[in-house]
């Protein structure tokens, strides 16, 4: 089973873990351009020598944003690699070369499971916003020829994801400006344009391949959201259709909401937020047993 969830653009202190045991891996090529990951792991000496493995996709409105912005760090310390990667963003590249491009970053860190000590079967995808967006769409898309593109060396290894984190991810393009606050709607019109090269309703087949909640078939992962009922930038109603739609299909889905919870914020990240992600996604294991 696979979970989905997206997370916030706050970094953690100084923690084991805070900083990359492995930095700048180039994990694809295109032309002179390279895409790079950073690698989280627990201690060696202490930690399974095949640990689950999160794949962390920051935020920043698809334009903007960097790998560096890690704020669930801190689970490193309960056992999990994290490896936070690159993507393109819409100001060099619009959809789909993003979600291409995280693909061949699960591709290239499942062929390399023994050498980065991870589970190849034991894949979760994790973002925030935007983030959390591209995360939920990743891991609903397993399989999907239209999402897989051709980045990347190892194209005969699967991209498919166990489980799925989304922390006030988008998951409906074709709804979200009905649904936005005025300062969302500064936000997400101009973002989205560099996203689908112009307006959901200008590209409505390219706005529904783009969205999460269109992708959802019966064999798609287990689905964790994480969103606050204060957000001004993603409506929460982005989540509850998501976790509607799931629900109606039989997907399995938790949906988590932050009372007075805003668009990031220590709340999402603190010891609580992060042990139940801990939880989901040792649970989800547990069922894949």
């Amino acid at each position: 089973m696979i979970r989905v969830i997206a997370l916030s653009l706050l970094t953690c202190g100084i923690l084991p873990g805070s900083e990359p045991s492995e930095k700048g891996v180039t994990f694809a090529k295109l032309g002179e351009r390279e895409l790079k990951l950073d690698i989280y792991r627990p201690d060696s000496q202490t930690a399974a020598a095949h640990r689950p493995l999160i794949v962390w996709v920051h935020g920043g409105a698809w334009r903007a944003g960097k790998r560096d912005s890690v704020p669930i760090k801190a689970l490193v310390e309960k056992g999990f690699t994290i490896a936070s990667v690159d993507y393109r963003l819409s100001t060099e590249a619009p959809f789909p070369a993003n979600v291409h491009d995280l693909k061949a970053a699960i591709r290239h860190l499942r062929f390399h499971a023994r050498k980065y000590q991870i589970d190849p079967e034991s894949i979760c995808i994790a973002g925030i916003s935007a983030g959390g967006h591209l995360a939920a769409l990743v891991g609903l898309t397993n399989g999907s020829p239209a999402h897989e593109g051709e980045v990347g060396h190892q194209l005969e290894t699967s991209s498919d994801v166990q489980s799925v984190v989304s922390f006030f991810g988008a998951s409906n393009l074709l709804s979200i400006l009905d649904q936005s606050t005025p300062h969302g709607l500064k936000v997400r019109v101009p973002a989205l344009k560099l996203l689908l090269g112009g307006s959901p309703r200008e590209k409505p087949a390219l706005a529904k391949l783009a969205s999460p909640i269109e992708q959802l078939d019966k064999s798609d992962p287990p689905v964790l959201l994480i969103h606050g009922d204060a957000d001004p930038q993603m409506p929460i109603e982005q989540s509850i259709e998501l976790q509607a739609a799931c629900k109606q299909i039989g997907v399995p889905c938790e949906m988590v909401t932050i009372q007075g919870g805003q668009h990031g914020g220590e709340k999402f990240f603190d010891e609580a937020r992060l042990q139940l992600v801990a939880r989901f996604l040792s649970e989800d294991a547990a069922d894949r047993k």
